[in-house]
């Protein structure tokens, strides 16, 4: 499947629970057998570990309909312990691998534009249990 040219970075959540240790290819193994392939370019493990899925130039499935010209990066957790609320569980080690990557493309990619998966128009979707502009407005990134 071509990716065509990159122009979105959506962040997502696995919606596994906190504190759960989700191997990256367990993650890709949910997707084979949801999507009949791998979903993201990049899955962060909960110590900072940045998993290489797929390549820029592949399409992933993460965002129906939207997934051509779109990196797909997701972090292990985003759920509370009993699996009921959505929660930022992120690590501090998950979050400075999420600057590291969005800090990358959008060095790779001038003009990207950096969103969480519910900012997508018809998505509802706690997904990534935070607010993305919000955090990147924090850290002095425009998204």
């Amino acid at each position: 499947m071509t990716m065509g040219p990159i122009k979105y970075l959506t962040i997502h959540c696995a919606a596994t629970p906190e504190g759960r240790d989700v191997k990256p290819e367990t993650v890709e193994q949910w997707d084979r057998a949801k999507f009949g392939q791998k979903s993201y370019h990049w899955i962060i493990s909960r110590d900072g570990d940045m998993h290489k899925s797929l390549n820029d130039d592949q399409k992933g499935a993460h965002v129906g309909g939207h997934n051509t010209g779109n990196i797909g990066v997701c972090y292990i957790g985003g759920m509370d312990k009993d699996m009921k609320k959505a929660k930022d569980t992120r690590t501090p080690e998950q979050k400075k691998s999420l600057l590291t990557l969005v800090r990358t493309y959008i060095g790779r990619y001038p003009g990207i534009i950096v969103r969480g998966h519910r900012d997508w128009p018809g998505v509802n979707k706690a997904c990534p249990s935070f607010d993305v502009k919000a955090w990147l407005d924090s850290e002095g990134i425009g998204g």
